[in-house]
């Protein structure tokens, strides 16, 4: 989802919990105040117990959204796309009501755009699926045989599973969940999705009017910035591809990394200029998502991290009933997801998340102190997101740091629509 997608992207209603999150406001002010005084007493890890998995990942390795325009293209052929059989699982793909999936008019565009070889744009490939079904494996090893903290087997009581309509996105959930409960399950998998109009699981471009204002413009000025349109040049002319042919370093990102994984032969120049590349690419994205510019952070993944707080605040709230909280919370995003949610974090590393990445938040209770805490891991590698002072981070803290980006669907919708309100109200 490189390609085109800080051009346009396509919000979910979530239940708000707005009084519980101010008495939480409050608690938080009290506590932090409490330790501040006090200090902080070194944490016994013995003593902590896992409540609640959340599970940010990006999609399998798949086929690249489009092609470069060289004389000479990469075969893709067919074959890649067999499944495993260890990856078979039967799901069902709701809306987010329980009602039918909603039509994907992502993967209506991506079928118009055949590779050479024969098969679609943005598929899902058998090292995506082997990829996603490793992942899966991971997670089970730590939530089920080194924690028993999840069911062996699959159980919709446990479990969350939400997913943007895009058919590798829920494929690659299959995967994960294939290798995560090695294809046992006590009742039916279903996969919520939204309307791509309304979604939320990536920047929404079409949703919200602010948010392409913001970035308007900024994709094409990113390569103009000095020393991108200096390499941007010397790619294309390494590869010669013209230089009246609208290419920029996603679109080149996008094809090196899928080519790379399945171990394509490739342009010499493409595999020559690789790691520059995605450097420029990653520069391109941090130009359009400033990290100094918090609004646009705020109004990418904003009403996301809304979500996964909410879950937080659910799980710790004892009035929630336990019907309403699960133990594994998974969501299937992209990379354009996950590169403003690091940034929001403070955990950026500066490199283009790869196929089968993954954001893992952990939710624990102290049993004697009933303090909570939080730890965050990417590519199963502790975190510590920004506000913290360690990676355990205290739940407290965790939420504060959050706050700055958080949006609740009201605040979103109304910093959505600001832009427009004011235009609509010049022409008037």
């Amino acid at each position: 989802m490189i390609a085109g997608v800080f051009g346009r992207r396509m919000w979910a209603p979530v239940g708000v919990l707005a009084s519980m999150a101010y008495c939480l406001h409050q608690r938080r002010a009290a506590l932090a105040e409490l330790q501040e005084s006090e200090g902080r007493h070194p944490v016994d890890h013995r003593l902590l117990e896992l409540k609640m998995v959340q599970v940010v990942f990006r999609h399998g390795a798949r086929t690249p959204l489009k092609p470069l325009p060289q004389e000479e293209q990469v075969e893709w052929n067919p074959q890649l796309l067999e499944v495993p059989p260890q990856t078979q699982f039967d799901y069902t793909v709701t809306n987010l009501t329980g009602g039918p999936k909603p039509h994907s008019p992502f993967d209506s565009q991506y079928h118009e755009t055949t590779l050479k070889g024969g098969i679609f744009a943005g598929q899902l490939t058998k090292v995506g699926m082997q990829q996603m079904f490793a992942l899966g494996e991971r997670l089970r090893k730590n939530y089920v045989e080194d924690i028993p903290f999840l069911s062996p087997t699959f159980n919709p009581v446990e479990v969350s599973v939400r997913s943007t309509n895009i058919y590798r996105n829920l494929e690659s959930t299959r995967c994960l969940l294939a290798g995560l409960f090695q294809r046992q399950k006590k009742g039916p998998i279903i996969i919520h999705t939204d309307e791509a109009s309304s979604e939320v699981l990536y920047p929404n471009y079409q949703n919200c009017w602010s948010l392409r204002q913001k970035t308007r413009g900024r994709k094409e000025a990113a390569s103009l910035q000095p020393g991108i349109s200096e390499d941007l040049k010397k790619v294309k002319e390494g590869m010669g591809i013209s230089g009246s042919d609208w290419v920029d370093f996603l679109i080149l990102l996008d094809n090196v990394a899928a080519e790379q994984v399945h171990n394509l032969p490739s342009c010499p120049a493409l595999k020559r200029f690789a790691q520059m590349i995605e450097q420029r690419a990653v520069d391109m994205a941090s130009y359009i998502f400033q990290k100094e510019d918090r609004e646009s952070i705020q109004l990418a993944v904003g009403p996301f991290l809304h979500i996964l707080e909410n879950n937080l605040l659910k799980a710790i709230d004892p009035s929630t009933p336990p019907s309403n909280i699960r133990k594994l919370y998974l969501y299937a995003a992209h990379d354009v997801t996950l590169i403003p949610l690091l940034m929001a974090l403070g955990i950026f590393d500066h490199k283009w998340p790869p196929f089968a990445a993954d954001l893992t938040m952990e939710l624990y209770q102290h049993q004697e102190s009933k303090d909570w805490f939080v730890q965050l891991y990417y590519h199963g590698e502790e975190q510590v997101p920004k506000g913290c002072p360690e990676g355990l981070c205290p739940l407290d803290k965790f939420l504060n740091a959050l706050s700055a980006y958080t949006l609740s669907p009201e605040k979103y919708h109304r910093l959505c629509s600001q832009t427009q309100g004011m235009e609509l109200g010049s022409r008037g």
